[in-house]
């Protein structure tokens, strides 16, 4: 569905010893825990003029509560969703996008997933299940403060603030996170497409740099292939 990244990598906006990711440098990432994320983190930094040597803390509960205590200095958030709490409610951040530091590629292009013996005995089910997805996406792009209102009320228990959630959406649209949407109206582009060449990009840099183990632990270069992982098969 999303067809360009919305990753950003902040510390809080009140500490004065963070201006860009070279800054990063020797100090703490709040981390959970994965390989991909050392690696966007390392390439940022070194591609800034510093070494991309850090430490790491694994996150808690919350990114946030963990740079509040003091216990790590930067991580990872979304653009999209923290990034907007972040404004509304604090605490402010200062952050730096993958994309502007050397880190190649569109991570964020493959979403929706499933078995490869579900995909292949029931492919109805599956095609099925994609068409109400993309409905359902698509009806939130169209109509962003109505799905807004809907996601509230069907996940009570999240407790989710319906101006944050809509402020959430606003930025979807207006940034055409899930697409150009005059070109999917005109049907140039079909919602949901993946974006294979970004995807793969992505795959060779994480190689590159050492990101995938094997089953035993072990660093493989063997990188996975976009075309091999993904079809848009079913939004046809």
């Amino acid at each position: 569905v999303q067809q360009k990244p919305s990753a950003i990598w902040c510390s809080l906006a009140s500490n004065n010893k963070i201006h860009s990711p070279k800054d990063f440098d020797g100090r703490t990432f709040a981390t959970f825990g994965s390989a991909e994320g050392d690696a966007v983190i390392r390439r940022m930094i070194q591609h800034d003029g510093g070494q991309g040597k850090f430490d790491k803390v694994t996150v808690g509960t919350s990114t946030f509560r963990t740079l509040e205590s003091g216990k790590a200095d930067f991580g990872g958030f979304y653009g999209t969703w923290e990034g907007v709490q972040s404004e509304m409610f604090g605490p402010k951040l200062r952050c730096f996008m993958e994309g502007d530091y050397g880190v190649p590629g569109q991570p964020d292009t493959i979403g929706i997933i499933a078995n490869k013996r579900t995909v292949a005995k029931d492919p109805k089910l599956v095609r099925a299940f994609v068409k109400a997805a993309k409905r359902g996406y698509e009806y939130a792009y169209e109509h962003p403060d109505e799905a807004s209102e809907i996601l509230v009320k069907e996940a009570k228990d999240a407790n989710l603030d319906i101006k944050f959630v809509k402020r959430s959406m606003k930025m979807i649209v207006d940034g055409q996170y899930w697409g150009n949407r005059a070109d999917i109206k005109s049907g140039k582009f079909v919602f949901g497409t993946t974006d294979v060449k970004g995807a793969q990009a992505y795959f060779n840099f994480l190689s590159k740099e050492g990101a995938y183990t094997d089953s035993k632990g072990k660093v493989t270069h063997k990188t996975p292939q976009a075309k091999e992982l993904s079809t848009d098969e079913f939004l046809k």
